[in-house]
């Protein structure tokens, strides 16, 4: 996060230091590069104004490194966007909201009411297409056959080796994320149809749970949609050295969902040793355990 300019307005600069300022990004010593840099962030929002008209700069270095500080501040401010939803919502937050927020402080050009669109296209295709009257499990074999033979959904088996798996934005564009992300996916498409949908924490694995008053379907969604039992999730309990206790199959609320996306996110980017990264979620982390 930004250090706060004291009295709370930051410093402008003239244009003629501005122009200068600027021009010291095209310099080839690293050093120079790096203290132009560190300086036009002390600014904040007022740098990203300053660099924009040099993203079409006719020089390419300077092109280059105007986004890089662009793109750079926008994330920071997306980072204080969304922290401040976290702190500021309760156990059962707006998940879609929250997940495009979350996409945001990786990807700030996202364009959420885009995927919304998307979401509420999905669901009124599936709305002419299934029978209501018919029973739970015709219902979702409808639901399943849309989502993954038609717009190709799966689970990627290798999610942890990229956090384009856990980012809602990425995990559309590429039809594929991990466990959880799939997960969430079905159940904004369940929820615009009026189906008694949750979501279901399993300890390495997320699914799907319908119940009705007379129906209790698990879906496993990250194998495009295979029906499990009550008796398939104990199964995958005892296999995984965990006890019986019915927490584990217990509705998660929205914002356990997103922390556990979170901490998935947070896993991933330790992995790939990327520690600045890993850093940043680390401090949604905590927003979310507050």
């Amino acid at each position: 996060m930004r250090a706060l300019i004291p009295g709370g307005n930051p410093p402008t600069l003239p244009e003629k230091q501005r122009t200068a300022l600027i021009s010291l990004l095209a310099d080839d010593d690293p050093v120079v590069h790096q203290t132009v840099r560190r300086k036009l962030l002390s600014y904040g929002r007022m740098a990203c104004d300053w660099l924009r008209p040099h993203l079409l700069s006719s020089d390419p270095l300077i092109r280059r490194r105007a986004l890089e500080i662009v793109h750079h501040l926008t994330r920071e401010d997306c980072d204080e966007q969304f922290i401040a939803f976290c702190l500021n919502s309760g156990e059962e937050l707006d998940l879609e909201r929250a997940v495009g927020l979350l996409a945001r402080t990786q990807y700030p050009d996202t364009n959420l009411e885009a995927y919304q669109a998307l979401y509420d296209c999905w669901a009124n295709e599936l709305r002419a297409r299934i029978d209501f009257c018919a029973d739970a499990e015709h219902i979702l074999a409808t639901i399943n056959d849309y989502l993954f033979n038609e717009l190709r959904f799966h689970g990627n088996e290798q999610y942890a080796d990229s956090p384009e798996n856990c980012y809602l934005n990425r995990v559309v564009d590429n039809r594929t994320g991990n466990p959880i992300s799939v997960c969430a996916i079905y159940l904004f498409i369940a929820r615009r149809l009026k189906l008694p949908m949750t979501g279901i924490g399993l300890p390495y694995h997320f699914v799907c749970r319908y119940q009705s008053s007379v129906k209790e379907i698990y879906i496993d969604v990250f194998r495009r949609g295979q029906f499990w039992t009550k008796g398939d999730c104990i199964k995958h309990l005892l296999n995984t050295n965990h006890s019986l206790h019915e927490g584990y199959l217990a509705p998660v609320s929205t914002r356990r969902m997103l922390l556990r996306m979170c901490a998935n996110l947070h896993q991933t980017y330790s992995h790939l040793d990327m520690a600045e990264e890993a850093n940043r979620v680390q401090r949604y982390l905590v927003a979310l355990a507050k």
